[in-house]
């Protein structure tokens, strides 16, 4: 039994140092460090470590975990805690790699570095890859539709919060740099990157379920509470500036419109241009004192107003005129109120990319005011809507990348297999009456389960455009036109 256990741990040790730069000199120690988890105190390398590319490092792992159960060295429950554990002490240390990041930036720019990074993320198994892969992925609507197989689902923005919070005080919140190898909640492979934006100490981490391509957190090196003002706008600047392929964003800092990890001051961003990025303007403005710069509206389902130029301050001064202008506005006939017995109510959710007409700020304009009617938030998702998402909308739904629970592929494949074969709708999906009443009027009659399958996408990708349309402070473009000529836009 031990014999397996050996060969199944030569085995990840080889595959360290040909993946994770594990140093050859390290090896013993690192071996020591292992065969110490389980009170081993002998080894036996047998006929030699086993060739590391006989298999994904998800497959070693499997085959090291499997080897210590037959030896009667670790219960099934703690497998997935002491697959992390070994993967952190094969993975190098934060002051390793950041020197290994900054070797590839010099040498090949900051992009390179940021592919590298990511790339020995999954190779770690910090990012779930395999998993990722696993979730259902679809456009449809002019958005993109994902179910997150892994993410759990939160209806309520308090109980989320309370769920990104940790106890004992250590860390403060989920993603305080001191969460970085972190036993508590199995952050050992998890390798942060230091960054500066404005001056200040940030740091970068890659998701370990990312929503989309090269998924990270930019995160403030103090915790100090979310907010959005000027400054925010020059920070995204820099990060653009120093990684041009990636795009960056800030969550609202307000509850029901934001992330759930309002406490910590962070943004969200990747190497995906998502659909927003990609909208074509309704209309194009400019501001007085900007006649260079354009202000576009967007042709889109939420109410978006694009900035864009070539030139840093530009973009800066264009975006916190209409930041200002936006947090200070009411306009009761469209149930907008700037203030509320919460406080302030309207927030920006700003989002940068860099393209060859320069850099594009969105601002998302948003409101988290509620009403009798509206509980849960007059801009958040319409309770008709709720079988399908009832989270709040933040930074990358209100983009267009929908992120749904889980539980939607049972209900999803219970609802195709009622309307293939006709029997009407099923109790345990009665709440997708809506859904299952338009899906019957589009098709007709049919029973093509290949008809059926599409229609049944392009329903869900409606749905999540309508969400967006719940979110829009401004129903229809002529409104966000008519705010923006009050600010001086010609």
């Amino acid at each position: 039994m031990l014999k397996r256990v050996y060969r199944s741990l030569d085995a990840l040790i080889g595959y360290a140092c040909a993946s994770l730069d594990l140093d050859p000199s390290d090896v013993d120690w690192v071996r020591n460090q292992i065969l110490a988890l389980f009170s081993l105190d002998s080894y036996d390398s047998g006929d030699g470590p086993a060739d590391p590319a006989s298999g994904g490092v998800d497959d070693l792992l499997e085959s090291f975990i499997q080897a210590l159960e037959g030896a009667g060295l670790m219960a099934q429950d703690d497998a997935p805690s002491m697959a992390d554990t070994v993967m952190g002490i094969l993975s190098s240390r934060p002051s390793h790699l950041q020197w290994r990041f900054t070797q590839v930036e010099r040498a090949q720019g900051g992009m390179a570095a940021m592919h590298w990074f990511y790339d020995y993320c999954v190779k770690n198994t910090y990012i779930k890859k395999s998993r990722l892969d696993r979730n259902p992925r679809f456009s449809s609507g002019g958005v993109v539709v994902t179910v997150n197989l892994a993410k759990p689902e939160f209806k309520d923005m308090k109980k989320a919060a309370a769920g990104n919070s940790t106890a004992g005080g250590y860390p403060k919140c989920t993603i305080c740099h001191e969460n970085e190898g972190f036993a508590g909640r199995d952050k050992r492979t998890l390798r942060t990157i230091p960054l500066t934006l404005g001056g200040h100490d940030w740091f970068w981490q890659f998701s370990p379920y990312g929503y989309f391509r090269e998924h990270g957190i930019c995160v403030n090196a103090d915790h100090t509470p979310m907010h959005v003002d000027q400054d925010t706008f020059g920070n995204l600047l820099d990060f653009v500036d120093r990684f041009p392929g990636y795009f960056l964003g800030c969550n609202a800092a307000l509850p029901r419109i934001g992330g759930s990890v309002l406490a910590h001051d962070h943004y969200q961003g990747g190497g995906e241009r998502l659909p927003m990025h990609q909208a074509r303007a309704w209309r194009t403005l400019h501001l007085d004192g900007h006649p260079d710069t354009p202000i576009e509206i967007l042709d889109w389902p939420g109410t978006v107003v694009r900035v864009v130029s070539p030139l840093r301050q530009e973009i800066i001064e264009a975006s916190e005129t209409i930041r200002q202008a936006w947090v200070d506005y009411d306009n009761p006939d469209l149930n907008i109120t700037s203030q509320g017995s919460e406080g302030r109510q309207s927030a920006l959710s700003p989002t940068l990319v860099k393209t060859d007409r320069g850099y594009e700020m969105s601002l998302i304009l948003r409101n988290n005011g509620v009403s009798s009617e509206f509980p849960d938030g007059i801009f958040h998702v319409h309770p008709e809507f709720y079988p399908v998402k009832q989270e709040p909308i933040g930074l990358i739904e209100a983009q267009g990348l929908f992120v749904l629970p889980g539980r939607l592929l049972g209900q999803l494949a219970c609802l195709e297999e009622a309307l293939v074969a006709g029997t009407g709708l099923p109790e345990q999906v009665a709440d997708f009456s809506l859904e299952y009443g338009e899906i019957t009027k589009t098709l007709q009659g049919s029973h093509d389960p290949d008809k059926v399958h599409e229609a049944l996408k392009s329903e869900i990708g409606s749905v999540c455009a309508r969400i967006l349309g719940n979110t829009a402070v401004f129903k229809r473009p002529e409104q966000t036109e008519g705010f923006l000529r009050g600010l001086g836009c010609r």
